[in-house]
């Protein structure tokens, strides 16, 4: 059983990684004069794990799997217009392919992928809105699987043990 200390570092370490996914979305999008950053920060936030020891390995089956969840949205769209049988139709698709390429773990994030790609407001073009939700999921995937490699290397292990013992000196 974990002691209350990992548990700590644990959990600074996946708050850091969804601030800085936050931070690094609006920036960005900022940058690049992009507004409709919600279903980026979605993706990033989907991509990224509380789990230290295989968050890069997550972080790849997830990215996998919102690529299955993707594709199969905009596939459905592809093939009729019809909402809510052809998003039946693509989440009934998106959990088959994920158990063939066992990612099983991640098939909610795949699911919510689908939905993502497949829904669209009242009055816009279904396909602007499609291809641009298909690259927000892709850019999200991107972006939270680089936050993963950036927390989770030799140098941010060693910070976060400077930080924890300074902390644990702190309370003695």
């Amino acid at each position: 059983m974990e002691n209350k200390r990992e548990r700590i570092k644990r959990l600074l370490i996946y708050a850091a990684k969804c601030v800085s996914g936050v931070l690094v979305v609006m920036l960005l999008s900022w940058l690049l004069d992009y507004r409709d950053v919600v279903w980026v920060l979605i993706s990033v936030m989907l991509v990224l794990s509380p789990d230290g020891s295989d968050a890069v390995t997550l972080a790849v089956t997830r990215i996998k799997a919102n690529i299955v969840g993707a594709t199969s949205g905009f596939l459905m769209l592809l093939v009729h217009p019809n909402m809510i049988l052809m998003m039946s139709v693509a989440v009934f698709i998106t959990v088959v392919v994920c158990n063939i390429f066992k990612l099983e773990p991640a098939t909610r994030t795949a699911l919510a992928a689908t939905i993502i790609v497949m829904t669209h407001e009242a009055g816009q073009h279904l396909w602007d809105t499609a291809v641009g939700r298909v690259l927000s999921v892709f850019t999200g995937c991107i972006l939270g699987l680089l936050i993963t490699f950036l927390f989770h290397n030799r140098y941010t292990k060693q910070t976060a043990e400077m930080i924890m013992s300074i902390t644990d000196r702190g309370g003695e």
